[in-house]
């Protein structure tokens, strides 16, 4: 369950398995233990290295890596969504590149999407997303749900703009008696189009984010230096020393969250 603020008010996120119980809610990325600790324990390497390089007492930094681990866990939960939903788009595309093929060969819907079924079976494996919800819609077929319907459905579990469109684009061309190869290979070098347009535009930011990354690392190694040439005034902890480094840790904090958004672009 999550809990969604609204309005004031807190609501309870009710999860989407879909119309037959089985499939997943791409909304929500549910945790296992080793990802609770990779979480935990990147932000708790990142509280304590930064401590003890500032201010070198081992209990506050230890404890600070603690505090900073915890949150840590949802950030990381965050991320991993967010990656699980990429990948998942990356191999939808494949997947209208599938049934494009199999539409074109005089397949039906029902074939093209159990050909197409085979064929990310074997570029993805079993366990991959995209091939269990394949195989969910032909279960659905099997079972005289519609179509339609199934792709609604994914469209709103997935989270994901395209599919939505997808299954939007493809439910009016069924009902008008459009071209179904069409409609699919449309929606297939659109997704592809967008695709290759965040792959060059993250190309020609990935010097800014190397840039600010070496920023928010140089405050660390200029400390580090500091020490290392013996400047005590620098790195002893007096009460306006301890002071000008939590000031300065927390501006350089606030740069970074700022730059992280301007560096951050989707399409």
């Amino acid at each position: 369950m999550l809990k969604k603020i609204f309005r004031g008010k807190t609501e309870t996120y009710v999860e989407n398995h879909g119309l037959m119980g089985n499939a997943d809610d791409y909304h929500v990325y549910h945790m296992r233990l080793v990802d609770y600790l990779v979480g935990f324990a990147l932000g708790f390497a990142l509280g304590f290295v930064v401590m003890m390089v500032f201010f070198r007492i081992f209990t506050v930094s230890a404890i600070v890596g603690i505090i900073c681990g915890i949150p840590a866990i949802r950030f990381y939960q965050k991320y991993r969504k967010e990656k699980r939903q990429r990948d998942l788009l990356i191999e939808f595309r494949d997947l209208l590149e599938a049934l494009t093929t199999s539409y074109s060969s005089g397949k039906n819907t029902m074939e093209a999407f159990a050909e197409s079924y085979q064929d990310l079976l074997s570029l993805y494996g079993e366990k991959s997303d995209i091939v269990n919800e394949t195989r969910i819609i032909i279960a659905g077929m099997t079972n005289n749900i519609i179509i339609e319907d199934l792709l609604k459905d994914f469209a709103d579990r997935c989270g994901l703009d395209d599919v939505e469109s997808f299954a939007t684009t493809f439910e009016s061309g069924l009902r008008q008696g459009g071209d179904i190869k069409q409609v699919v290979w449309d929606s297939r070098k659109i997704i592809n189009d967008k695709i290759e347009i965040e792959m060059e535009i993250k190309t020609m930011l990935t010097e800014k984010e190397n840039e600010l990354n070496i920023m928010m690392v140089m405050p660390i190694i200029i400390m580090i230096a500091l020490s290392g040439i013996g400047s005590m005034s620098a790195v002893a902890n007096t009460t306006f020393t301890v002071i000008v480094k939590i000031v300065a840790i927390g501006l350089f904090v606030a740069a970074y969250m700022m730059g992280r958004k301007i560096v951050n672009i989707r399409i």
